[in-house]
């Protein structure tokens, strides 16, 4: 079976010798977006110079011992020096497009993408049928994506020119295969790939690209053949799994990338970034506790990631570990102070603590970091609320108000920050609009029911509530204040049965807890005083602050930052 390596450069410098047996179709298969090695000194030959008259058989000769001398200077990688010798051979053989391969290989392990891009392209031209220069150009494009955004769609191109005249070309076939793969191009892909041979196609390297192409293709059993022939390759490496991942991910593999990594794992330590694939395909499983130990390795083993903090702190959420989730985020926030969503995020989790105080001063440093997120500005304007001053929050809602104007949320926080401020004038009009909206309608009933009791106007305050009742029956705060209408008209068993039903329902519920406490005071009813050291301990946990907050906050799902 043909040896299988890495992605190198071919010194492909024609000689006088015989071609290597098998011809042009002895081809390494080579992984692309991979280092450049040591030059391979693997040989290929172009027929237009294969013969040399008798009279010229000296010059040949020097011609081989000068190709020699460059190949192990570059072996050595002594770059300076094989470009000298290659200046000086340039004018000793001005037409001889060998040296050009040569130069555009010692121009690419120096890193001058430009010039090694013009040597290869001479050779070609030069030669229209030189294939190592063509499979070196390829390599060198696939090498430089990132630096020239036409790489891609040049090596494909040059694959193509190769095929047009070799359709058979192992090297061809596999980078066609694999550019296409990368590009989302699957059943192009698995063309190639059905072009090599039994043997070459058994290849671990192969096999991964089979079963990407069949994963995003949502070939469920071609893609399962593919992984269980993978697994049980002797020579299934890392890059196999990761050029298998870019047809599972897109395919949403998640089992499969699971199976394939475990097994991998079982062989040898994975990396970083494969330990990230593998905890990211568990959280999606929702193997949490699986996906935590897995990311968190990643982030030891690897550096220090951002995203993979965020992840991890997702993954704590999830699991209800707020003070892991904080730690995730904490660190975070220290490696990049200024990425306001990990401030924003910091503050979330503070919600679900209780820690009213530093959700606040984290959404106001996200709000200082991006003074025109809609989201930040509304969860500012929720923490302000519960302040000394709850008219804080009303620029801040009004900002949202304005991003967002579309979102019903903006007009209903306005008039509950005012509400909760006491400008009962202001908020009616706020409420009321949100009154008539489905998605409001509800809490907009109640806090004009609130109101409506606090200024005294109790039939106004009765029909409110019932309706905000009337489209959720559990409805804790509109019960809790139901209960309060009762007392104000001295109504003490609907008082009570309201309150319970609310205490039923959330038995730290504050307002409840208060206003039951002011029925047994009334009535001096003999629960009165274990009611008042009850009360005591909520004033403590401030559970009213919490659970108000919660409601209007309504903050969004962890994201990535």
């Amino acid at each position: 079976m043909e040896t299988i390596r890495p992605l190198t450069y071919n010194c492909v410098a024609k000689t006088t010798q015989s071609p290597v047996k098998g011809g042009s179709r002895r081809r390494f298969l080579m992984r692309s977006h991979w280092p450049i090695p040591v030059v391979a000194l693997a040989v290929f030959f172009c027929s237009s110079r294969l013969g040399f008259a008798y009279s010229g058989q000296n010059r040949a000769s020097e011609r081989e011992q000068r190709i020699l001398q460059i190949q192990q200077l570059i072996q050595e990688h002594d770059l300076e020096k094989a470009h000298v010798e290659l200046a000086e051979a340039a004018k000793q053989y001005p037409g001889d497009e060998g040296f050009d391969n040569l130069l555009g290989i010692v121009e690419a392990q120096q890193g001058d993408y430009v010039a090694a891009e013009k040597s290869f392209r001479r050779a070609i031209a030069k030669a229209p049928r030189f294939t190592g220069a063509y499979l070196n150009l390829g390599r060198l494009y696939q090498e430089n994506m990132g630096a020239d955004p036409q790489a891609r769609r040049k090596a494909r191109d040059i694959y193509r020119r190769v095929l047009d005249y070799d359709a058979a070309n192992t090297e061809a076939n596999y980078q066609s295969a694999v550019l296409f793969l990368q590009q989302g191009q699957y059943q192009e892909s698995l063309d190639r790939i059905s072009r090599l041979s039994a043997e070459q196609r058994n290849a671990a390297q192969t096999m991964s690209i089979e079963c990407a192409d069949y994963a995003g293709l949502r070939n469920h059993k071609g893609a399962d053949d593919a992984a269980a022939r993978l697994m049980a390759a002797p020579d299934f490496s890392e890059p196999d799994a990761q050029q298998a991942l870019l047809g599972l991910l897109p395919g949403k593999r998640d089992d499969l990338i699971v199976s394939l990594l475990e097994k991998l794992q079982s062989r040898q330590q994975l990396g970083p970034a494969l330990l990230e694939a593998l905890g990211l395909a568990y959280e999606r499983m929702n193997r949490l506790a699986e996906a935590r130990a897995t990311l968190e390795k990643s982030f030891t083993n690897g550096k220090s990631s951002i995203g993979l903090l965020m992840e991890l702190a997702r993954i704590a959420h999830l699991q209800k570990d707020y003070q892991g989730a904080l730690g995730y985020l904490a660190h975070a926030r220290d490696l990049e102070p200024g990425k306001a969503s990990l401030h924003y995020f910091f503050g979330v989790v503070c919600v679900d603590l209780s820690l009213i105080a530093e959700a606040r001063n984290s959404f106001e440093k996200a709000v200082q970091l991006e003074p025109e997120n809609p989201d930040y500005n509304y969860a500012m304007g929720a923490a302000s609320a519960f302040g000394h001053d709850p008219a804080e929050a009303v620029p801040y809602f009004e900002k949202y108000f304005k991003l967002k104007p579309q979102d019903p949320r903006g007009k209903l926080a306005l008039g509950a920050a005012l509400f909760r401020a006491k400008d009962y004038e202001h908020a009616l009009p706020w409420l009321k609009e949100s009154a008539g909206i489905p998605e409001t309608a509800t809490r907009a009933h109640y806090y004009l029911g609130a109101i409506a009791l606090e200024e005294d106007r109790l039939e106004e305050a009765f029909v409110e509530l019932q309706e905000a009742l009337k489209a959720k029956s559990d409805f804790t705060d509109a019960l809790a204040d139901l209960g309060q209408y009762y007392l104000k008209r001295r109504d003490y068993q609907q008082a009570e049965k309201q309150i319970q039903l609310a205490l039923k329902i959330d038995p730290d519920h504050y307002v409840a807890n208060f206003y039951l406490l002011m029925l047994y005071t009334r009535t001096k009813d003999a629960r009165q005083e274990s009611q008042a050291k009850r009360f005591d301990e909520l004033k403590k946990q401030l559970a009213e602050k919490t659970q108000e907050f919660l409601r209007i906050v309504d903050v969004r799902p962890f994201e990535n930052p």
